[in-house]
């Protein structure tokens, strides 16, 4: 997988992390870690705050204790780029999606990697391919 990641700019919707941590999707496991070290995560002010609320919601913690969900994000903030976007995007039919656009375009990200359909309807956005985890990890580079 090194050579899927490396030197490329990733947005990773809330639902790659959601997957990866409470469900054990290696793959997902393997695809974070791999742009965590070869590649580049970018987060924007607007996206972290979603992951967080999600992250720490009531229901997950009979999935994993705190002390992990706050070791896995302390990881994810130690790595990651930040990107201040400045342009506003009406784009998807889920406003609450906008902010990864947002962070994509901004960010000048060469993957947005989601499991949510109505990100991926917009497949490509400005140039950026949206794309689910199994489609990304089977692509040939």
């Amino acid at each position: 997988m090194k050579s899927l990641t490396k030197n490329r700019r990733f947005v990773f919707d809330t639902n790659i992390f959601v997957s990866a941590l409470f469900f054990k999707r290696s793959d997902l496991n393997a695809l974070i870690r791999n742009t965590l070290k070869n590649g580049m995560l970018l987060l924007s002010l607007p996206v972290s705050e979603e992951i967080v609320t999600v992250l720490w919601r009531e229901k997950f913690s009979r999935y994993e204790p705190l002390e992990k969900i706050d070791y896995f994000w302390d990881i994810i903030l130690d790595y990651a780029k930040w990107v201040t976007p400045q342009q506003k995007i009406f784009a998807c039919r889920d406003p609450k999606d906008n902010k990864f656009l947002e962070l994509a375009v901004a960010g000048q990200a060469d993957f947005l990697i989601t499991l949510d359909k109505d990100l991926l309807i917009l497949n490509p956005f400005r140039g950026i391919p949206i794309l689910a985890p199994h489609e990304f990890l089977r692509r040939d580079f």
